[in-house]
């Protein structure tokens, strides 16, 4: 055993010693020592229910004959933090969660391990962390929320967030909104539509890294304990068969990751996410890959927050094996070993659809025949950016250019009613490097929609959107502005053409004269991690890694 090298021998009695003050006895170091990596923490619902889910993998690592010791690592709330300047930690947090646990791990030699999961930024930091590692090992999800009910409908964390928008042009008073935020979040789980977090549970599902079935199981429900101990009890089962996380992850399960995303019209941020497990697993993938796989994969799922249902009810539905059963039978997945030790084909072949559900959609009736997501190139993104296309969304937009340095100033625009139908919003400087940390703007996507401009604006950023932002949308612009890509050259009234069918980009403006006019801005952070990170970044495109390189 691995853990052998901190435990076994005359010279490791001081470790023994310590690890026998933790309440571990010699028939304890004498099994493989499994780590639990939570994401535990009481600031936002997505996590505050993993500490219970953590005692019951352990229940499950003891019956199934390991030892299991457990660490906690950050989480930051998107949801809390959103239109403010924490909200610049969270992809930090990407990179702080996968550090941290690959340092506990790596440090005390442990055998195998299981990571616990919430929150946007928990899910591919788990991941990152298990592929670095590379021991037998998964990710277990915490599960989502359930909606909550307002004037006789579900209702999301979305819609308060559009509420301030609606708030503006007199659509809701002030009792409205607080009726409103005081149910639309009833307890444990993480945000319940195909946003951020739902949206990689299902990727890493369908990436083979967690098993099917776990990861869609609400927090609250009753069968989410038994997932969480099974889990506990496969981690073993996985490390008695020596199956680890880079026989799993291969271009081939990126590609169904990929597809997963596409057929439930998921966020924009599995772009980054993946591409950044795909380096840390050591294998070769391209930001392209993901417009090869959307623009043959047929959106299936009518799920928010452009269609009609949370995850909870496409749990309901079918679940996750019932969608990998129509992607099956549609030619676009790729068979091959996951992590409850079976292959995937075997993991689905057993799909049970509810009767009259309409969740899930049948191939033969889809919501949109192709491109969940598309990577569009042009003079404004010659390195690629994405747009997110559930199958609601207009696919062309041309009109003038309303530019903006930060995410606050535009919202001030925005509250101010100063955008108007036919405008291209430009948010620039909130890039990875140049924000640092490159902040979702859900906090004027949500308004634009709320204050009606959802159909008539296309908003472009360097920045990111949150799994809850739908419209004409297009993120993750590269070269972002802070490296001197073209839309820091970008002037208010230009011309900026958004054509996704021709996979384009484009400003009418002479880029080059105002190329040689512009100048880098300072760093907005001189010391600690944010700078730190700015250093280190990689593009959007690369899926905003750090490295040393």
């Amino acid at each position: 055993m691995q853990s052998d090298a901190i435990k076994k021998g005359i010279a490791r009695a001081p470790a023994r010693a310590m690890l026998k003050a933790t309440g571990l006895t010699d028939a304890d170091l004498a099994k493989p020592l499994v780590a639990i990596a939570n994401t535990w923490s009481d600031v936002t619902p997505c996590n505050s229910h993993l500490r219970g889910i953590a005692d019951k993998v352990r229940e499950g690592i003891r019956a199934a004959g390991g030892t299991p010791i457990e660490c906690n690592t950050i989480v930051i709330s998107d949801g809390i933090s959103m239109g403010t300047e924490g909200m610049k930690g969270s992809l930090v947090s990407r990179e702080v969660i996968a550090d941290s646990i690959e340092l506990f791990v790596r440090s005390h030699s442990f055998d195998a391990a299981v990571a616990i999961c919430g929150c946007d930024k928990t899910i591919p930091g788990t991941v990152m962390a298990l592929a670095r590692l590379n021991l037998p090992s998964l990710s277990l999800y915490g599960g989502s929320i359930m909606p909550g009910h307002y004037h006789g409908h579900d209702v999301t964390i979305q819609d308060v967030f559009e509420a301030p928008g609606a708030f503006a042009t007199g659509k809701m008073s002030e009792k409205d909104v607080c009726d409103l935020e005081n149910v639309a979040c009833p307890g444990a789980g993480a945000c319940g539509g195909q946003f951020t977090a739902n949206t990689m549970a299902t990727a890493i599902t369908f990436l083979g890294i967690s098993p099917m079935g776990a990861n869609e199981i609400p927090a609250i429900h009753p069968a989410k304990a038994q997932s969480a101990i099974d889990c506990g009890k496969l981690v073993m089962q996985l490390f008695a068969k020596d199956i680890r996380p880079k026989q799993i992850i291969t271009q081939a399960s990126l590609r169904n990751a990929i597809a997963s995303v596409a057929a439930t019209g998921g966020s924009t941020n599995a772009v980054l996410h993946l591409l950044a497990i795909a380096r840390d697993a050591g294998v070769p993938f391209t930001i392209d890959e993901f417009d090869k796989v959307s623009s043959k994969t047929p959106v299936l799922a009518d799920l928010k927050p452009g269609g009609r249902f949370t995850a909870p009810d496409m749990f309901a539905a079918g679940g996750m094996r019932l969608l990998g059963k129509r992607l099956q039978e549609a030619g676009l997945l790729t068979d091959g070993i996951t992590a409850s030790c079976k292959n995937l084909f075997e993991e689905i072949r057993d799909a049970r659809e509810t009767p009259n559900q309409e969740v899930i959609r049948p191939l033969s009736n889809p919501i949109k025949k192709d491109g969940g997501l598309a990577i569009l190139r042009g003079s404004l993104a010659p390195d690629g950016c994405v747009v997110k296309l559930s199958g609601h969304e207009r696919v062309f937009h041309s009109g003038p250019a309303r530019v903006f340095d930060s995410e606050e100033s535009c919202f001030e625009a925005v509250q101010q009613r100063k955008i108007k139908p036919g405008d291209v919003v430009v948010i620039r400087y909130e890039g990875p490097k140049g924000g640092p940390g490159m902040r979702e703007m859900l906090a004027v996507t949500a308004a634009l929609v709320g204050q009606g401009l959802g159909d008539s604006i296309a908003l472009i950023t360097d920045g990111r959107f949150s799994g809850a932002t739908h419209g004409l949308m297009v993120g993750h612009v590269a070269p972002e502005a802070a490296h001197g890509g073209p839309i820091a050259f970008v002037r208010d009234g230009d011309k900026i053409t958004l054509d996704v069918r021709a996979r384009r980009l484009d400003v009418e403006a002479n880029l080059d004269e105002r190329r040689a006019q512009w100048k880098a801005p300072a760093p907005r952070y001189t010391s600690g991690v944010m700078a730190k990170y700015a250093k280190l970044v990689s593009s959007a495109s690369e899926g905003a890694i750090t490295s040393a390189a």
